[in-house]
C-alpha cells in the first residue's frame, strides 16, 4: 500500500455522486411568479451556490463536462454536504472526476483523500496521474490500497466518504465488504457522512446481477452499510430514470448512448 501527497473518477467510472428532499418552504418563492432563473436560485442557495460554481469552472476538462448531464454532478455535492475545509475520502475515485469536484469544494482549508485498488490503477493510472498534475488538485493525497483493507493511520476523522457507481462491483471482486464498510465507519468523525451512488436493479435482484449489468439492488446495500452501525439519513431522487427497464449493462464499456440514463439511487448514511 502506498500512501503519497501529490500536488486529483474516472476511467471505467470516470470513477469517477434536488439534494436529500429537503424540506420544503412555501414563503421561499411568491406566488403567480416566474420561478428564477438558475443563476439566481444559486446565488440564493448556500448549499447549491457553491456547487454550481464549482461545476461551472472555467478550467475544469470537455471530458468532465460531457459528462456532467448524466451525473448531475452540483446536485450530488449538495446532497453530500461537502464544505471548505472538510477532510473527505473518495473511494473507487477511478480517473479523478468526482474526486476533483471534491476538491474543488474543500478548498485549500481542506484534503481529499483519492483511494483506488490495483484493479482500478489497471485501467486509470494514466488519467488518474495526469490529474494529480492538476493546479486545482494540489489538496488532493492519493491512497493506492484495497477497499477492504484500513486507510492509512492518519486518515482519521474524516467529515465525509463517498462511493460512487462502485459499490455493485465490490461484489463480484469479492471485496470483504462488511469489513470495508466497518473501516469506513471507524475512519469517519461522529456526524460524519457515507455517501453511495449506484445503478439500481430490478427488485428481486440482490446481487445477481452486479457483473453482468453492473448493477445492484438498494436493498442489499442499505441493509450491508447499516449493518456496519450507519444511520441511513437521506435519499435522493436526482438520478432516478422511472423510464430505465434495468435490463441493460450500466457499464460504461458498454451502455453507449445509454450511459447517465440508467436507473441510480443515491444515499447518505450517518455515522452516530
Amino acid at each position: 500500500m502506498t500512501f503519497a501527497r501529490t500536488p486529483l473518477i474516472c476511467a471505467l467510472f470516470l470513477v469517477g455522486c434536488a439534494a436529500a428532499q429537503p424540506a420544503s418552504n412555501p414563503a421561499a418563492a411568491p406566488a403567480a411568479s416566474a420561478p428564477p432563473s438558475p443563476a439566481a436560485a444559486a446565488s440564493t442557495n448556500p448549499v447549491r451556490g457553491p456547487a454550481q460554481t464549482v461545476v461551472a469552472a472555467a478550467d475544469r476538462s470537455e471530458a468532465d463536462r460531457a459528462l456532467d448531464a448524466g451525473r448531475k454532478p452540483a446536485d450530488l455535492l449538495a446532497f453530500s454536504g461537502v464544505a471548505p475545509g472538510m477532510k473527505v475520502a473518495d473511494l473507487a475515485a477511478g480517473g479523478g472526476y468526482t474526486t476533483e469536484l471534491l476538491a474543488r469544494m474543500v478548498g485549500d482549508t481542506g484534503t481529499v483523500y483519492g483511494q483506488n485498488s490495483k484493479f482500478i490503477l489497471g485501467f486509470a493510472e494514466k488519467p488518474w496521474s495526469e490529474r494529480l498534475t492538476k493546479p486545482v488538485m494540489k489538496r488532493v493525497v492519493r491512497v493506492d490500497t484495497e477497499l477492504d483493507e484500513p486507510l492509512p493511520a492518519d486518515v482519521k476523522d474524516l467529515d465525509l466518504v463517498t462511493l460512487v457507481l462502485f459499490y455493485h462491483d465490490t461484489v463480484w471482486m469479492e471485496t470483504d465488504r462488511p469489513r470495508m464498510n466497518r473501516n469506513i465507519f471507524g475512519a469517519l468523525k461522529p456526524g460524519g457522512s457515507f455517501v453511495i451512488v449506484d445503478h439500481s436493479s430490478k427488485p428481486g435482484e440482490g446481487v445477481s446481477v452486479v457483473k453482468t449489468l453492473h448493477r445492484i439492488e438498494e436493498s442489499v446495500v442499505k441493509t450491508e452499510v447499516q449493518q456496519a452501525g450507519f444511520v441511513l439519513d437521506a435519499e435522493a431522487d436526482f438520478l432516478r430514470e422511472p423510464s430505465d427497464t434495468r435490463d441493460w449493462s450500466a457499464s460504461p464499456k458498454t451502455a453507449g448512448e445509454r450511459r447517465g440514463h440508467s436507473d441510480r439511487f443515491v444515499l447518505r448514511f450517518k455515522k452516530p
